[in-house]
């Protein structure tokens, strides 16, 4: 049978070690069926074959983003957006615009704050909200989702203003006179908060959704590993399947919360055979050990810099992760555990291990989640239980002295460790990337920059930088391997499912400063053209 479609006169990246480079490929149906040179593919063609001309442009399997939150980004893109702002006056003037540009909606929210450095480094308050606005309640989100800050309104509405109970490890913090100062660390402050904006309707998160799905495909995006979700999420996600209307591939673990019994891991379970070889599937179960540096709520093994006694906190005693974590390995689930201190990743490590102990070593393929501090002594662990790191290029700050606070709250003695994505390479660990979107922007390729064009923070230091080919290999056959599905995808080989995306250009030749000038041309998902550059 002829091809559907041919791309031919490419540079391919096959990221296929049996054959790393080719000049075209042809697809049929949902698959690549043959990878070759020009000649050899345009063979195939039959009257009915569409021919690409890639004009000596990167050819390459579809990204895969190995951390993901499709539908907290979709529903976040519909309130003020506040990434990179570094000035109250910059935060002013966006919220104000937004609220004229919203004067029916009752509750007002921005998504995407940097935890702002103001005047002698005091913290963000309510009283600075409320002078940009009082009438009406505002809830700001922290660009890593681990912290809100509210105005007075707000508080009063939530019955917070003088405080509450705030759930393990997180914070609602206090001022001297007894009442809320606005900044609330962790869900388990803040929850009670947020529950009190009203939900989109289910058309409007259709929309935002789909929103959503159309700028992953317009930037090259074929898979995510979706980081929150339950079986009510991937019914959302199978029924866009089913209606032909989801265009990139959905790998969701169920969420497992502090609170979670051991029996409601059958619902991860029932995820998992819920949509076997589908688009949108589920298989693995996700915990966050800890919380994040820069509000102090991630678990270090030693002091934050200029905080005597404090190492932060974990969300999970070592007893506790360590026996759900073995139940969800007992039930044959990937595990996947947000750990951000080196003190949280050495408990999640430990619990992977006691977990391996008692059920027996199997190829169970667990995660760490951002690493954003590793001890040094902790490495050789990831390869002895076959621990994959998943990490986040764009979280790395690129230098000690900008408007991020991340450096200074681990100080320099820890920097050389701090998103130490080559000496984890090195120790033979493999890693696969992502974005954490909506974090940081969901576009693949400002992440292939960061990564590449990492500086070390001091003089001396380790530089962390990446090859290229070492980033497009996390950020594709990598994290295939990363769900299980390193023979299906991944790569440009004969055989497998045609997630494919053609780049502007020919990226090993562009300049590595330059990169973030590369855009798509042409994405395919499941052998479907998503986005075409018209």
């Amino acid at each position: 049978m002829e091809p559907d479609l041919i791309i031919t006169n490419g540079k391919l990246f096959t990221a296929d070690p049996a054959r790393p480079s080719a000049e075209a490929l042809a697809v049929r149906g949902n698959r690549i069926v043959a990878v070759g040179t020009k000649a050899e593919i345009t063979a195939l063609s039959g009257s009915a074959t569409r021919i690409f001309d890639a004009h000596h442009c990167t050819v390459m399997p579809g990204f895969n983003d190995s951390h993901f939150h499709l539908f907290w980004g979709a529903l976040e893109m519909a309130d003020a957006q506040l990434g990179g702002l570094q000035s109250l006056s910059a935060l002013a003037e966006v919220l104000k615009a937004y609220a004229a540009e919203h004067p029916d909606q009752e509750w007002l929210a921005g998504q995407g704050l940097m935890y702002l450095k103001l005047p002698e480094q005091a913290p963000l308050t309510r009283f600075q909200l409320d002078a940009i606005i009082s009438d009406r309640p505002v809830i700001l989100v922290t660009y890593d989702g681990h912290t809100v800050y509210a105005n007075t309104k707000a508080l009063q509405l939530a019955g917070l203003l003088h405080g509450g109970t705030a759930g393990p490890g997180s914070e609602i913090v206090m001022l001297e006179d007894g009442t809320a100062s606005g900044e609330l660390r962790e869900p388990g402050a803040f929850k009670q908060l947020t529950d009190l904006i009203p939900e989109p309707t289910e058309p409007e998160k259709r929309a935002l959704l789909h929103k959503a799905l159309a700028e992953a495909a317009r930037l090259g995006i074929t898979s995510v590993h979706n980081m929150d979700g339950d079986m009510a999420q991937l019914l959302r996600y199978a029924a866009l399947e089913d209606a032909g209307e989801l265009s990139l591939r959905v790998y969701m673990p169920y969420s497992v919360k502090p609170e979670t019994e051991e029996s409601a891991l059958s619902e991860a379970v029932e995820m998992a055979q819920l949509n076997p070889g589908g688009m949108a599937r589920g298989g693995a179960a996700k915990f966050f050990m800890d919380g994040v540096i820069e509000s102090y709520t991630a678990l270090m093994l030693d002091d934050y810099t200029g905080s005597p006694g404090n190492k932060g906190g974990a969300l999970y005693s070592a007893e506790h992760f360590t026996r759900m974590a073995t139940a969800c390995d007992a039930l044959e689930l990937q595990i996947f555990t947000h750990a951000i201190g080196d003190g949280a990743v050495r408990r999640t490590l430990d619990g992977y291990e006691s977990a391996q102990r008692t059920n027996g070593r199997r190829d169970s393929r667990h995660r760490v989640e951002h690493l954003e501090v590793v001890h040094l002594h902790d490495l050789p662990r990831f390869r002895e239980l076959g621990v994959i790191a998943a990490m986040q290029p764009e979280h790395a700050p690129q230098s000690p002295d900008g408007a991020d606070i991340w450096p200074a709250r681990v100080g320099p003695d820890r920097w050389d460790r701090s998103f130490a994505w080559r000496t984890v390479r090195e120790a033979g660990i493999r890693m696969v990337f992502g974005s954490d979107w909506p974090v940081v922007t969901l576009n693949p390729i400002q992440g292939v920059y960061a990564a590449v064009n990492r500086k070390p923070w001091f003089e001396g230091g380790i530089d962390h930088a990446q090859t290229l080919e070492e980033t497009l290999i996390s950020y594709t056959r990598d994290a295939a391997y990363a769900e299980f599905m390193e023979n299906e995808k991944g790569m440009l080989r004969e055989g497998f499912l045609a997630d494919i995306v053609v780049l502007s250009e020919d990226i090993f030749a562009c300049p590595d400063a330059d990169l973030q000038r590369i855009q798509p041309m042409m994405t395919l998902s499941d052998g479907r053209i998503m986005f075409e550059l018209g």
